[in-house]
């Protein structure tokens, strides 16, 4: 019934005379009416009307006169409630509020995700281009160094201590490759020694017509053999020490020149470049390169100071380190040598007491996991 009367309100026509006023019709009654029935429509009724008509976004009344149409727009907007959406199964308004708002916070995060990728990658190309860019400035400065062409700043007092440091690295390497092999046939020695003394001792028990001397050579083989392993203590300190002094202490004072090396081919590859552009023309363009040059040059200078007193340092410590533990390791190991072939057990024993040096007593080793309880 409400259709109906909307439909005879919508097409019924209000004349209007020359004076612009409404004219009395007896249909004023019936429109008078029908808008008081229109206005009383509860809220459940109006949001069918506006869900099972074509457009859901106002409601329009059409009046008609001499003078053309014109439409009286209801905005939906000022009706409050959530939005629905009809259901055809069940004739009832279903909400429908929170999809906008849940498109837009995923919308929005894959925006998020989207600009931090883009800013990795956009990070990433910039790195690739400055170290392309560094690496090229660096090749080019070393070919021009071996041609001959190019300069390099050069520190003639530190560069001969680099070089001293390299050869006596060298020779150190060497004294530890002979240390070690002597610590071998040494080992291979002392372990033929007690194989023999076993030998002798046993013979000594099987061969009554010659037990004394098969026991003496037996006791004689036994006491080099505990001698030779004291020896061993002494001389595998040594060998320990040294690897330490070589493999560790100059190999680090090594890689720290390394680095200084390679921050002055640096230096001096921007060094160039800010040379070569300060003899070209001196337009915009050219001085802002420039002035970039100038700054990457500052950059490069302050890293190869920098370094440059790290060498410095670290080459000082490395001497005075170093003439401290050789003299010790030196003084032991010709103690326990000449202890050793002088058969003076006491004085190699308290050698090893002198230096701190504690051997391990036979058996001592770690027992195997499959013996362990």
């Amino acid at each position: 019934m409400a259709d109906s009367i909307m439909s005879k309100a919508a097409t019924m026509e209000i004349p209007i005379n020359s004076n612009g006023d409404t004219g009395t019709l007896p249909e004023d009654d019936s429109l008078e009416q029908a808008a008081k029935l229109q206005w009383s429509l509860d809220e459940k009724d109006l949001q069918q009307v506006m869900v099972s008509g074509p457009n859901l976004n106002e409601t329009s009344i059409v009046s008609g006169g001499y003078g053309g149409t014109t439409e009286g727009i209801i905005p939906t907007s000022s009706i409050k409630g959530p939005a629905v959406r009809y259901n055809p199964g069940f004739n009832r308004p279903i909400p429908v509020t929170g999809i906008g708002s849940s498109m837009q916070h995923s919308s929005s995060n894959s925006s998020m995700a989207d600009d931090a990728s883009r800013g990795v990658a956009v990070e990433k190309l910039d790195f690739v281009k400055k170290w392309g860019l560094n690496t090229y400035k660096c090749t080019k400065q070393m070919i021009s160094e071996r041609f001959g062409r190019g300069s390099r700043t050069v520190d003639l007092e530190l560069e001969a201590q680099i070089d001293v440091l390299r050869d006596t690295k060298r020779k150190y390497e060497n004294v530890l490759r002979l240390a070690r092999a002597l610590t071998n046939h040494f080992y291979s020695m002392v372990q033929t020694q007690h194989a023999l003394g076993d030998t002798f001792a046993d013979l000594s028990q099987k061969s009554p017509e010659l037990r004394d001397e098969f026991g003496y050579n037996a006791e004689t083989q036994k006491l080099l053999c505990k001698n030779g392993e004291t020896l061993l203590g002494a001389v595998n300190f040594f060998v320990s020490s040294i690897n330490t002094l070589v493999n560790k202490t100059m190999e680090d004072t090594l890689m720290t020149i390394k680095m200084y090396e390679s921050a002055r081919l640096e230096f001096d590859a921007y060094r160039a470049d800010l040379e070569e552009l300060s003899l070209g023309p001196r337009d915009a363009v050219t001085m802002a390169r420039i002035d970039y040059a100038q700054q990457q040059y500052q950059v490069h200078k302050d890293k190869y100071e920098r370094l440059r007193s790290d060498v410095t340092i670290k080459l000082k410590f490395l001497e005075e380190n170093k003439v401290k533990v050789m003299h010790k390791q030196l003084l032991l190991f010709h103690n326990a040598i000449s202890a050793y072939f002088a058969g003076n057990q006491q004085q190699l024993e308290q050698t090893l007491k002198q230096f701190n040096i504690k051997l391990k007593p036979p058996g001592s080793e770690q027992p195997s996991w499959l013996e362990e309880p």
